[in-house]
């Protein structure tokens, strides 16, 4: 161990204490000892560090931080070098605020649209994540401090996130949910992990030995820490056997008790502490040295918020372009319609929310942009309320223009951690204004700001889209700069937009209501099913336009990779990814038809022709052998595509590539679907085969007593008649600030209370309730109101008495 000396001068009270936070934010420290205390904060796009009292809901104002694009919109760029410069900054902004370990990125993957966080996730490839997060990575921790890569793993949905069961088979658990940790593990060298809060196979991830001992430690590994999400922990003994090392936020000591009695007890020994003690001291010391001595504690606001820009401008989407209406031309007469023109959507919402430097707004920007502004109109409430009045006034101002502008998109309440989408539409009252515009104005380009795939059943009524995601602080100058053409657009799609929502693969299996959530369409999530069942989208995975064009030609390919040529065959410098995708021509294992393998940006002046290399590596031919239990490669020829999208491949070459015989897995007559790709209605007894186990009960057993990891929607079968009333009144409550158009209050009982576990009033509370009084509210639940009442007040006043002891 590496500071083995120092740990030996501790008793073992105190490296308990060590185990969970010192606060909401903070580590413990021991002055004694010379080891001061480490700061997390939020910041997947920003850093949210809380000036006034620290809440993980992004209630509270955080110190102001540069505001950049987030990672939904940064993955569009498919510049890794791009994400590593993001990072740098990221970093040197911590640095300012004296943040030890910055809680980001987050990779999870996009397995359905409607997950209501995708807006802080790269995409719905492991490959392409995994890539743009070690970029991040490496940023951010060139600046002395950590990243912290979340949430890991399995965690798609935001509903009952908190004790929600992951049913995945292994391959895909390999192949689809874990390759981007993989390679922010190996490539990022990322210096800490966040568990998710929801369990894999029945088994809390935080305290999953198959994930955290034998995945991430002892295959990948990985010597760094292990921290919780916030309120993550349910048994603090058997997630420190599994190597999570920091529990936060502080329970007040209750936790480290646990542990304490534990190792005197004899189910844990002490050198299990120290190992994970030992490298929580490391993390501590590493990001400490940062600070020691004079640090820069400010940084350039003004060439913060232009790098912000820039990586904004290298984000936005050009999704459609009739008529060649873009660039915008000189003498148009533009009329700007929308509330997201006035008050712009540039962030997600929940812990990932930022206190902006600075904000771009597009109406103070335009008459420097040079563009022929006739009026202003917000055309729609932003939160869905309908205004005839509204569309009556847009319609008279798009009359006298030649191009109206339209700002369309999802409002802040509608993407938000916590919470999942319940549809795939942009708000009805928008599209209705969309409709009677293009009755009087045919000339409509829709500026769409949004973080996550939406349906548009409105595309044929506009004639360009301009697809700015979450674009942050400066978003809006970028925007600008596109459309006029001081920018070429050069963003590709990093998730697939499907025609309808029941086209998605997971559409039947999204989400998981009570118990679990089954991922019976296994590996073929994205782009992997659509290519495969030949499925038609609106949009396909990697797809954007340019104001330029690109001719692909003379590929090769060899044992080590692809070379070939691209040609800008337009009249102005531009941008192109080419992507490099693989499909094994073999029938012996089921597979996609093909999957993304390596990418390339390249940037090209009008006639120019450059050669690429995209290499292969120890990724591009293989598969997870659930019968050996290890990575295995297929004997086989494999095709190769280069494509400038999943749908539009330019080039394609075979290669034969030599295999580690391994045996063949699986029985096609087992499982049907899954060798065809139709994975839409996957029967159990098919999916228990891809499992190799019985699948479990999804619903709750409404005949146990509520305990400690049900939630308190679950009090709607309660016994006790005080828990059903308290239901019945969070309900209302929701349904009336809804009702009253206080959805964002609406969404933090959803958030924060509906979905909750019982043991997050003791894990999130800092201490003001423990575990003992929890058992007296679940008395009460459970139908003893007075002894679970009289037990509650009783412990209570015991934890006071044991604290004013040993204070």
């Amino acid at each position: 161990m590496k500071y083995k000396d120092l740990i030996e001068k501790m008793t073992l009270e105190e490296k308990a204490s060590f185990m969970s936070g010192k606060d909401f934010w903070q580590t413990q420290d021991m002055e004694r000892l010379g080891i001061n205390s480490m700061f997390l904060a939020d910041g997947p796009h920003g850093i949210r560090k809380q000036a006034e009292a620290a809440d993980h809901l992004g209630l509270n104002e955080s110190i102001p931080a540069t505001c950049f694009p987030t990672a939904s919109t940064v993955a569009n760029s498919w510049d890794v070098e791009l994400g590593e410069k993001v990072g740098r900054y990221l970093g040197e902004e911590a640095v300012a605020q004296k943040v030890n370990v910055l809680l980001g990125p987050g990779i999870n993957m996009k397995r359905n649209p409607l997950c209501g966080r995708n807006f802080e996730y790269f995409s719905e490839d492991p490959y392409h994540a995994g890539k743009l997060a070690a970029g991040y990575i490496r940023g951010i921790q060139s600046r002395g401090i950590s990243a912290c890569v979340k949430h890991f793993a399995v965690n798609n949905q935001e509903e009952r996130r908190m004790s929600i069961d992951t049913i995945v088979d292994e391959r895909t658990l390999r192949e689809i949910y874990l390759t981007g940790f993989e390679i922010a593990v190996k490539e990022g060298k990322t210096k800490t992990v966040m568990s998710s809060y929801n369990k894999l196979d029945g088994v809390y991830t935080n305290e999953n030995q198959h994930l955290l001992r034998e995945i991430l430690r002892d295959e990948w590994g990985y010597n760094g820490v292990v921290v919780t999400d916030w309120g993550g922990n349910n048994d603090r003994v058997a997630a420190l056997l599994a190597g999570n090392e920091l529990e936060m936020p502080t329970t007040a000591g209750e936790t480290n008790q646990d542990i304490i009695k534990a190792i005197k007890d004899g189910k844990v020994k002490e050198e299990v502490l120290d190992e994970n003690l030992d490298r929580l001291l490391d993390l501590i010391f590493t990001t400490e040295e940062v600070f020691q001595g004079s640090y820069k504690k400010e940084f350039d606001i003004k060439a913060h918020h232009q790098f912000a820009q820039q990586v904004a401008e290298e984000s936005i989407v050009l999704l459609k372009n009739e008529d060649n209406i873009l660039p915008l031309k000189k003498d148009a007469k533009i009329a700007t319609i929308g509330d997201f023109a006035k008050d712009p959507r540039y962030q997600g919402a929940g812990s990932s929310i930022v206190n902006p430097t600075e904000l771009d707004n597009t109406l103070e920007l335009l008459e420097a942009s040079g563009i022929h502004h006739i009026g202003y109109e917000q055309g729609f409430e932003r939160y869905g309320k309908k205004s005839q009045t509204k569309i009556d006034s847009a319609c008279a101002l798009a009359k006298e223009a030649d191009v109206v502008l339209l700002y369309m998109g999802l409002d802040e309440v509608t993407e938000a951690e916590g919470l999942d989408r319940s549809n795939m539409k942009v708000p009805e009252n928008q599209v209705e204004l969309l409709d009677a515009l293009h009755k009087v104005n045919p000339n409509i380009i829709v500026v769409l700001s949004c973080g996550s795939a939406v349906k548009m059943p409105w595309i044929d009524k506009v004639k360009g889209l301009v697809h700015g995601y979450l674009s942050g602080q400066a978003g809006a100058k970028a925007v600008l700069r596109v459309l006029t053409g001081e920018v070429n657009p050069s963003g590709k799609l990093a998730e697939t937009y499907p025609l309808h929502y029941k086209d998605t693969p997971s559409y039947r299996y999204f989400p998981g209501k009570e118990v679990s959530v089954e991922y019976r369409e296994s590996m073929f999530i994205g782009y992997r099913y659509y290519d495969t069942a030949k499925v038609d989208v609106l949009y396909p995975f990697g797809y954007g336009l340019s104001y330029t064009t690109f001719d692909y030609s003379d590929i090769q390919v060899n044992k080590d990779g692809v070379t070939f040529n691209i040609t800008n065959t337009g009249d102005v410098s531009g941008m192109e990814i080419a992507q490099l995708y693989v499909g094994s021509q073999s029938e012996q294992i089921f597979r996609p038809a093909k999957e993304l393998k390596g990418f390339a940006k390249i940037s090209l002046n009008p006639g120019e022709t450059k050669s690429v290399t995209i290499a292969f590596d120890d990724k591009t031919f293989r598969y997870f052998n659930v019968k050996t239990n290890q990575w295995e490669v297929e004997e086989a020829d494999y095709q190769i595509f280069i494509g400038a999208s999943s749908a539009d491949i330019r080039l394609t070459d075979t290669v034969s590539i030599e295999g580690t015989n391994a045996p063949i897995p699986y029985s096609k007559e087992q499982l049907p679907s899954y060798y065809s790709g139709k994975i839409k209605n996957v029967g159990k007894q098919e999916f228990e085969a891809l499992l190799g186990r019985e699948v479990p009960v999804a619903t709750w057993d409404r005949s146990k007593p509520l305990g400690y990891n049900d939630t308190i929607a679950q009090c709607q079968y309660a016994e006790g008649l005080f828990a059903r009333f308290a239901f019945q009144a969070i309900k209302f409550s929701h349904w009336f600030l809804k009702k009253i158009g206080k959805r964002d209050t609406a969404n933090l009982i959803m958030m924060s209370v509906y979905h909750m576990p019982f043991r997050g009033m003791a894990r999130m509370t800092g201490g003001i309730m423990n575990m003992p009084m929890l058992d007296g509210v679940l008395m009460i639940v459970n139908g003893h109101f007075l002894k679970g009442l009289k037990h509650v007040v009783k412990e209570r006043n015991k934890m006071l008495k044991s604290r004013k002891a040993i204070n």
